[in-house]
């Protein structure tokens, strides 16, 4: 699995900002928020917005706070520390905050399966992410689309597991000049098809190998 884009960090970063609003638009709606793209903009821009719930809006806010995060500190590890940072940004005010950045506690339920995820152990979840990380025979690309989809199967946290998991994949895709991991609005009912059907084989071969196909953006400069 190549890397399809050989950007520098610097070109990566100005090709997401570039497109913020709109993988940001995307990833709301991946998680079930009813948000258009111009109310994304609205928000994106601190204008008001009627018609949405606060929660909503706060949401919208939190993965603009989450990317900012990713494009201007270039400095921070890929480590369990930047994942809980990132559950943290996208989840503040949206759950209670003892729970920002904690691994859960509370069995959880997951829509159109009945497949439940087993509790995360901090000290499993830090070893599996460094085998994950140090796959010296892989591209980037393919380690990063492996980590989001890890994460999302693991479900470390009561809420916002597929935005992190995505943020925290791009993040990775984007210091090695990867491009952009983003789910198209008319292939997020397919990709919640096959993520379910990942969740409950544990095979991600068939979702790995559609999302390198169908949900990597950038240009080759």
């Amino acid at each position: 699995m190549e890397n399809k884009y050989k950007l520098t960090r610097e070109q990566n970063v100005f090709i997401a900002k570039r497109n913020i609003v709109d993988y940001i638009w995307k990833s709301a709606n991946l998680e079930g928020i009813a948000v258009t793209y111009p109310e994304t903009q609205a928000i994106y821009d601190g204008g008001i917005v009627n018609g949405l719930t606060v929660d909503n809006v706060i949401a919208i806010n939190n993965l603009k706070y989450a990317w900012q995060f990713i494009l201007e500190e270039e400095d921070v590890n890929n480590d369990f520390k930047a994942i809980s940072y990132l559950h943290k940004l996208v989840c503040d005010k949206l759950v209670f905050e003892e729970n920002l950045g904690k691994i859960r506690t509370t069995p959880v339920n997951i829509g159109g399966t009945k497949w439940q995820p087993s509790f995360p152990i901090e000290s499993q979840i830090k070893e599996e992410l460094e085998s994950l990380l140090n796959q010296s025979e892989k591209t980037k690309t393919e380690i990063a689309i492996e980590i989001m989809l890890w994460l999302m199967r693991r479900q470390m946290f009561i809420d916002g597991n597929k935005r992190v998991a995505m943020l925290f994949a791009n993040k990775i895709m984007i210091e090695n000049g990867c491009g952009i991991l983003t789910i198209a609005q008319e292939n997020q009912t397919l990709f919640l098809e096959k993520l379910i059907n990942y969740y409950e084989t544990g095979d991600n071969s068939d979702l790995k190998k559609w999302i390198y196909e169908t949900s990597i953006d950038g240009i080759n400069l």
